[in-house]
């Protein structure tokens, strides 16, 4: 029989916020990983990777009323309550995903801006590149670590996602139930 007491959830902008941005970043993965079946300069590599910037851009927007949203609200209680140890590592992973949200984004928006290049999708400039004299170089290293922090990021999505079934299916506590 189902429990007839009310479940403390987050309000439902957070909800909302919370799976817009988990699809756009699945989105972004998707399309980060199939622009090399494109060859380079092709149209089709090209609005992909317009595709992958502008979903990014979309995540680091989102992520701001969000993050603002969650200071403003906090977050509903999970019952029963978890042990210190696992509230510690629930508050850990959750500034690193915001953390990874924001930083990310800007990351992938420095390697562009450093490297010269604009954002552009279906051929319309987005935003400019405000470089004068691009460094590809840089550009490069800036790409490295946007690509090494990306993999970072999907396990500590994964950890995320994986936290959240051991509550649900494990632990059999209101965790996930908050969030949908």
């Amino acid at each position: 029989m189902a429990s007839l007491e009310p479940i403390n959830r987050y309000p439902a902008s957070m909800r909302r916020l919370h799976w817009t941005i988990f699809v756009l970043v699945l989105i972004a993965y998707v399309l980060g990983n199939i622009f090399d079946l494109f060859p380079r300069r092709s149209p089709e590599r090209l609005n992909v990777l317009g595709a992958h910037y502008l979903v990014g851009i979309s995540v680091l927007l989102l992520t701001l009323p969000r993050f603002w949203l969650r200071k403003q609200h906090g977050s509903p209680p999970i019952v029963p309550p978890l042990d210190r140890w696992a509230n510690l590592l629930a508050k850990i992973t959750h500034f690193a995903i915001y953390a990874f949200l924001l930083i990310q984004p800007l990351l992938g928006i420095i390697t562009l801006q450093i490297g010269g290049k604009p954002i552009s999708l279906f051929g319309v400039t987005l935003l400019p590149s405000f470089v004068t004299t691009p460094d590809r170089d840089l550009g490069h290293w800036f790409e490295d670590i946007h690509v090494t922090v990306a993999e970072v990021f999907y396990w500590v999505i994964g950890l995320h996602i994986l936290a959240a079934l051991w509550h649900h299916f494990g632990r059999r506590d209101d965790t996930l139930k908050r969030m949908l």
